[in-house]
């Protein structure tokens, strides 16, 4: 009987921890390129870290998942075909945001899009 009130107690936790919405905020980004060339040294850094991709093929995109640790701004960097670099800002990110951002990358720019909120 101490072992059937155990498992119960044990699952009624379980799924108050469910209810209460205990998940980890982070951002998922996708990277497309849309140049007809493959470019290489993609970096995107954001508040106290940086991520990034040696070579993206061209039409190809590369996610990644990342968790906001600290405020500030985003940027991407990249290296095209005629081995020109390329950096443009991206939006301010703060601590505890959550949701998705896309930057797409054009043979002269970057654009970026963001869907986020702050928790």
């Amino acid at each position: 009987m101490r072992l059937f009130t155990t498992t119960r107690v044990s699952l009624a936790l379980l799924t108050l921890a469910a209810l209460t919405g205990c998940h980890s905020h982070y951002v998922s980004i996708d990277i497309h390129n849309t140049t007809p060339n493959p470019i290489t040294l993609v970096e995107v850094d954001y508040p106290t870290a940086s991520f990034g991709v040696d070579t993206l093929a061209a039409g190809a995109t590369y996610h990644y998942r990342f968790k906001i640790l600290g405020d500030g701004p985003t940027k991407i960097l990249w290296t095209d075909a005629a081995q020109q670099q390329h950096t443009v800002p991206g939006p301010n990110l703060t601590e505890g945001q959550e949701g998705t951002l896309t930057t797409t990358i054009t043979p002269t720019t970057a654009t970026w899009q963001s869907n986020l909120r702050s928790n």
